[in-house]
């Protein structure tokens, strides 16, 4: 499917200049409407606060503010516009450890450099066409970490809220259950 985006506009921070015109002319080839830049993690705070864009692609590193540090001011600061906007991070780190640390940042897509065109476009339409719902925890605030979900959970609840609230629906014992 082919969107158009030509009102859309896109906050794209990276410290690398010939890597942020490239990635600023890929997303003018999609029609993307208006492509802000920054070179680092707080100007790019700056300009989201001063422009409040759709959407945020935003290198991890880069100094000063790298992209983790961005997202988490994004979905934290007082005065974001909008803590819920879109972020993909991207990077040329794919080790495991370092896309959950990304997940557990709050950014919404993760992608690897070196990426095509296509890569990127996959992303944006992953974002548009199966948006997460937002967690908020006292210690992350993001896009639900989890990407598979089942609609009817048939096992046994965990929570030791949810034993109480089933406790006090039925005459279950729950001595024997584990609250871990």
């Amino acid at each position: 499917m082919s969107y158009n985006f030509q009102n859309v506009q896109v906050l794209l921070i990276e410290d690398n200049k010939p890597m942020l015109n490239l990635i600023r002319g890929v997303l003018l080839s999609f029609g993307v409407g208006n492509v802000i830049t920054a070179l680092n993690g707080e100007d790019g705070f700056k300009e989201f606060c001063l422009f409040n864009p759709d959407l945020v692609i935003t290198d991890w590193m880069m100094s000063p503010g790298n992209g983790l540090e961005l997202t988490q001011t994004i979905r934290r600061h007082s005065k974001s516009p909008n803590k819920f906007v879109p972020v993909i991070l991207m990077t040329g780190f794919s080790e495991k450890r370092r896309v959950l640390s990304a997940r557990d940042k709050g950014i919404t897509e993760f992608i690897v450099k070196p990426f095509n065109a296509r890569d990127l476009y996959r992303r944006m339409h992953k974002i548009i066409e199966s948006p997460r719902e937002f967690i908020e925890s006292p210690d992350y605030f993001g896009p639900d970490r989890r990407r598979k979900r089942k609609d009817v959970y048939t096992g046994i609840k965990r929570r030791y809220t949810d034993i109480i609230d089933y406790k006090n629906t039925e005459n279950v014992d729950v001595s024997d259950i584990d609250f871990r």
